[in-house]
């Protein structure tokens, strides 16, 4: 079985898959502190809990934004695992696909790793929009190029900033609101509407400049934790992918034992 891990700025996550098929997965907070022998105790009794003995892992494979963290996860394959990881980006996992933009060194990991799961399933032109730390919109021709995107602040960044700024504004969930109204009747709720239908608004708004700029019809992607707490207020997806990254590193091992 396949170990994919996505280590995040926030999460790192790491999943077991079978023959393409990802049969489970876990999170835990990203730490560049945490050791290999931490990492390994963790992942062994998640494994039992699942059934899963540790030989079942027969390969690795990594993507990271944080370098800090990838020593200890190289040395958890090869110590733990006995196998040499593959690293998402490097030697023979290179992406594939042409990164038509003016600075391709600096593409993140796992918004390429998502592109290649989102290009394989769904052919033609794609905005891949990823709600995690940040949020991004990442544009994929119709030849699988990379052509760019946008960079915004997460919708939790966004809530801590209005928060930490603001002495007297309470600390809130993020939620849907209760009604359609955008004219809050108290503090809570005139956050609530700023912050959830602020966000809708800009990913709509965003979505519509992208697809005027292509001048081709494209299709709209959503994946990260998030993904799920817009989609019922905003039509403006074509699909809610969870698990993209993820099986993007599956399709990029594949393509590296190749």
């Amino acid at each position: 079985m396949l170990l994919a891990i996505d280590a995040g700025n926030t999460n790192i996550v790491f999943a077991l898959l079978e023959d393409g098929e990802i049969r489970t997965r876990w999170r835990i907070a990203t730490d560049p502190r945490r050791t290999a022998d931490e990492y390994a105790v963790w992942l062994n009794q998640l494994l039992q809990l699942e059934g899963y003995d540790r030989s079942a892992v027969t390969a690795v494979i990594v993507a990271t934004v944080v370098p800090r963290a990838l020593h200890n996860l190289e040395v958890l394959s090869t110590k733990y695992f006995g196998v040499e990881p593959v690293i998402a980006g490097k030697g023979a996992a290179q992406w594939g696909f042409a990164l038509d933009v003016e600075e391709p060194q600096s593409l993140g990991a796992d918004r390429a790793v998502s592109m290649i799961a989102a290009h394989a399933a769904h052919p033609g032109d794609v905005i891949l929009i990823d709600f995690g730390t940040a949020t991004t919109f990442d544009v994929i021709d119709y030849r699988g190029a990379y052509k760019g995107g946008i960079i915004a602040p997460g919708i939790n960044l966004s809530l801590d900033a209005l928060v930490n700024a603001a002495a007297k504004l309470p600390r809130i969930a993020i939620a849907a609101p209760e009604t359609d109204s955008v004219i809050g009747r108290n503090t809570v709720d005139q956050m609530n509407i700023g912050i959830y239908w602020g966000y809708i608004s800009m990913i709509e708004g965003l979505v519509a400049r992208i697809r005027e700029e292509i001048g081709r019809p494209a299709k709209v992607v959503a994946t990260g934790g998030l993904a799920i707490l817009f989609e019922q207020h905003t039509s403006v997806f074509d699909a809610v992918e969870a698990d993209l990254t993820i099986q993007g590193l599956g399709l990029l091992w594949q393509r590296s034992v190749k």
